[in-house]
């Protein structure tokens, strides 16, 4: 196994493995300190980075961070690397690529023919020799547009997940919480609801009552409950009319078994939900979760670090063409991501490195209570995924999860959000809005009259 060596003023800096010299090249973050692979001080952080800059591209098709033979991602990403779509950077060291990434020739009908071509732990390293805006201004470039009943991903627009969560399930909770996101033009990305317990029957009547509300009124958009894929699995097998199948993911074969899945697991689940036939603009049945973190926690990590971690969990997510993959950067907790300053970076990093590999990404921009952050730093990374052609966020009442105890963005926010950078929500479900007269139909505003009284008298009929 070849060693990295980088000179500096007459100093040879050696790094032993592949592994080693991306995470010590890797900004400041307590995971890594926690696994015991980050740089000791920003000397040896900045010497890392420049022998990181000086690496040819190819060399990750060679050298594994995790061994070929024993992990199933590392085999799903050779296996499937596109050769051809790789070869216009082939030649690329780490740093070329970077100046690459940031010249006019990597505009967006580039950057989307590359994407088949890059591998994660490519993505992962560009990224960490990357300064802030460099990852804001490479993800602009990139356009990613998956379709389910509405269209998402489009330049200029800006979806949400409404997100209706509440402790015990209570419909009328639910419900209440349906209302108001749609009042505020969320829920365009998906009404997605976590729910309190896994069983299958209580997973159903949730997505039942989902299901009812889209079908009735005509609203153009999908829904899904986030529980696990086997369920997921066994309720399409019995006819429950299942929008998208979600499951967490994370970037090793252990870290997914930890999770109760497989590549074989994730494969049976897409074929479940394509068997339904549900979308009526597009086939994207899949939405995944990732974090920063997770297979640190799940003593999974290999030895590597947590960013380049996530990034493989990207290749897991883009073997099934998902209509949305989100980023819960904060969630964890600060033992992974200590204060917002961490949490900005990584909800950056995660966002460029999804969107070069040409996913559909989206970031629950949150914190746990715990963490060294708070609110404004929160409005700090919205506004800068949002500047950075960020896919969707989150919508939650208030920006508090009562049901997951943490703190992310609320249904005001995405509107913030979509007046200050001039973004829209999807076509169809734009088209909706007006139609149903929560917006303006020539301005795009709220009119403040909230939805029609039908509509609100059938959502509260359904959570009584």
């Amino acid at each position: 196994m070849p060693s990295y060596a980088h000179t500096i003023a007459n100093e040879t800096h050696r790094f032993e493995t592949l592994a080693e010299l991306m995470a010590k090249a890797t900004p400041e973050r307590s995971g890594d300190r926690l696994a015991g692979v980050a740089a000791a001080d920003d000397e040896e952080r900045a010497v890392a980075q420049m022998a990181l800059a000086d690496l040819p591209l190819a060399t990750f098709l060679d050298d594994h961070l995790i061994p070929y033979e024993a992990d199933e991602v590392t085999r799903l990403i050779i296996d499937d690397h596109d050769a051809r779509a790789f070869a216009p950077v082939a030649h690329l060291s780490v740093g070329g690529f970077r100046d690459w990434l940031l010249s006019d020739l990597a505009d967006t009908a580039t950057l989307g023919a590359l994407a088949p071509g890059l591998t994660p732990e490519m993505v992962a390293a560009v990224s960490k020799i990357c300064r802030n805006q460099d990852l804001i201004l490479i993800a602009s470039k990139c356009e990613v547009v998956t379709r389910f009943r509405d269209t998402i991903g489009l330049s200029g627009r800006l979806s949400t997940r409404l997100q209706p969560n509440h402790p015990t399930d209570d419909p009328g909770g639910i419900a209440a919480s349906l209302l108001d996101g749609l009042m505020y033009g969320n829920g365009d990305a998906v009404i997605g609801i976590n729910p309190a317990t896994d069983s299958p029957a209580a997973v159903e009547t949730l997505v039942r009552m989902l299901d009812e509300v889209i079908r009735t009124y005509g609203i153009p958009t999908q829904s899904c409950v986030l529980t696990h894929v086997t369920t997921s699995i066994e309720l399409i097998n019995r006819g429950v009319p299942v929008d998208l199948v979600f499951q967490s993911i994370a970037g090793t074969e252990a870290a997914n078994r930890s999770f109760g899945v497989d590549l074989a697991v994730l494969a049976e689940g897409h074929a479940a939900g394509l068997s339904l036939g549900r979308g009526t603009v597009g086939d994207n049945v899949m939405y995944f979760e990732t974090g920063q973190g997770s297979a640190l926690s799940a003593n999974a990590h290999h030895g590597v670090d947590q960013q380049t971690l996530e990034a493989r969990a990207y290749a897991v997510a883009r073997k099934f063409r998902p209509l949305l993959v989100n980023t819960v950067v904060g969630f964890i907790g600060p033992e992974y991501l200590y204060d917002g300053k961490q949490i900005i970076r990584a909800g950056l990093e995660d966002h460029f490195c999804g969107k070069l590999m040409g996913l559909p990404m989206g970031c629950d921009i949150c914190y746990t209570n715990h963490a060294e952050a708070d609110q404004n730093d929160m409005d700090v990374l919205l506004t800068l995924l949002g500047v950075a052609g960020i896919t969707f966020i989150m919508g939650i009442p208030g920006s508090d999860d009562v049901m997951l105890n943490y703190q992310t963005t609320s249904f005001h926010d995405a509107l913030y959000a979509r007046k200050v950078l001039g973004r829209r929500p999807a076509p169809e479900f734009e088209h909706w809005l007006r139609d149903t007269g929560i917006f303006d139909r020539d301005e795009r505003r709220l009119l403040g009259t909230g939805l029609p009284a039908p509509f609100a008298r059938a959502i509260e009929r359904i959570g009584a």
